[in-house]
């Protein structure tokens, strides 16, 4: 039974064993979103590529049993109390996400010839004052880093308008009791280093003046805006956005009439800005927690790591959470994840132990399991003896952390 429980995601060529089935009284609960219902003795499955899976409750097409000490765990993790009773979902907490861009330019409605936009390959400059009330402006930059991992993508805004609000306004000038230049649209289209979009951050709001409440103490730079939805990892998203002011004597985006040639946008230069988004995700990781302890084993057999059989320094475990997020290739919402090929997580994952970054080894679906995933890491060799602190993250956005004995 052991050896059939072995690890086999990380390993190519190797067939995913048959699933393994246990029954017993409790509640069903058939996915992510889904209602739950109490009924009569319902059978709860796993998928063989290790031990439990937090989400699929029935499942056909299985043939073996898993290990008495397993029953009554899966009960309460699969399908327990804080999985089905409505009104007990906490709503999760703000992530930050430090996004860095370059190359950013602000082409604006200067010119009242449309026949010449985009035209000019050299870099040029407004021949009436840039940024009059009531005039556009579109921006274009480089995504470069998200909280300091390097990443591509794109970042684009659209000022809907310029309405340069002052409570003492100048000539030409909006007056109101609050100090903005415009309302505006922001995107930013995040992508792995080679390519792989990850998810886009859509906000909206107000440029210029100062940051809302609540934001971090970084957001020097001021700006208001709403995230008010995303894709891909982000599908959901909620928060706030503002920037950090840039360093004296670099500027944040460089002005230019949209005469100029956006295909040069690299050639010509731009500015640099980092935006600080606080990011409230419609789902975040989780390690799911069994009345043992937390889903996280060692991956030469799946038994549990426990007080009396702890993790060692350097050893390579398996855990196993919800909400990683889309997979490559993709599958269907509120579809099991296939057994061949494994659906690898689409997002950048990471797993820290006591804060340290440990090298990930995979981060698939798990075969048969709807929102369920397995993420197979090595305990950094240095760890300290005792207990330690285990996170996981998916696209920057982390969840709870949950602590395992090391020896």
């Amino acid at each position: 039974m052991r050896k059939s429980m072995q690890n086999l995601l990380a390993v190519p060529g190797r067939r995913v064993p048959t699933n393994y089935t246990v029954s017993g009284p409790g509640t069903s609960h058939a996915g992510a979103g889904s209602m739950c219902a109490r009924k009569a003795p319902v059978r709860r499955t796993v998928s063989g590529t290790g031990v439990p899976s937090a989400i699929r409750c029935r499942q056909a097409n299985t043939s073996m049993a898993l290990p008495r000490v397993w029953r009554a765990a899966l009960t309460v993790a699969l399908c327990g109390a804080t999985l089905c009773q409505p009104g007990q979902a906490q709503v999760p907490s703000a992530s930050v996400l430090r996004i860095d861009t370059t190359n950013v330019v602000l082409y604006t409605e200067c010119d009242s010839d449309p026949s010449k936009f985009a035209t000019d390959p050299n870099p040029t400059t407004c021949t009436t004052p840039s940024g009059n009330t009531f005039t556009r402006s579109l921006g274009i930059g480089d995504i470069v880093a998200v909280n300091g991992q390097p990443v591509k993508g794109t970042h684009t805004r659209g000022a809907i308008g310029n309405l340069r609000l002052s409570a003492a306004p100048g000539p030409g000038q909006g007056i109101a009791d609050t100090t903005r230049v415009a309302v505006a649209v922001f995107t930013f289209e995040i992508l792995k280093s080679d390519g792989t979009p990850i998810g886009t951050i859509v906000a909206n709001g107000l440029a210029g003046g100062v940051a809302p409440p609540g934001s971090s103490p970084a957001a020097t730079g001021g700006n208001n805006f709403v995230i008010t939805g995303g894709t891909g990892a982000y599908l959901g998203a909620r928060g706030q956005l503002a920037a950090v002011a840039p360093p004296s004597g670099v500027a944040s985006a460089r002005g230019t009439p949209m005469s100029e040639d956006p295909g040069n946008r690299r050639k010509n230069g731009g500015g640099t800005q980092q935006w600080i988004a606080q990011l409230i995700p419609m789902e975040r990781p989780e390690i799911v927690t069994m009345p043992a302890g937390p889903a996280i084993t060692h991956s030469s057999d799946f038994s549990l790591v426990t007080a009396s059989k702890p993790a060692a320094p350097g050893e390579i475990l398996s855990l196993f959470a919800r909400g990683l997020g889309p997979v490559n290739p993709g599958v269907d919402p509120d579809q099991p994840f296939p057994s061949s090929p494994s659906a690898v997580v689409n997002s950048p994952v990471e797993v820290t132990v006591n804060g340290k970054p440990a090298e990930m080894l995979s981060a698939v679906g798990f075969p048969g399991s709807v929102d369920g995933y397995q993420v197979n890491f090595r305990v950094p060799p240095d760890t300290a003896k005792g207990a330690v602190s285990i996170q996981v993250s998916a696209a920057w956005i982390a969840g709870a952390a949950v602590s395992i004995p090391v020896q």
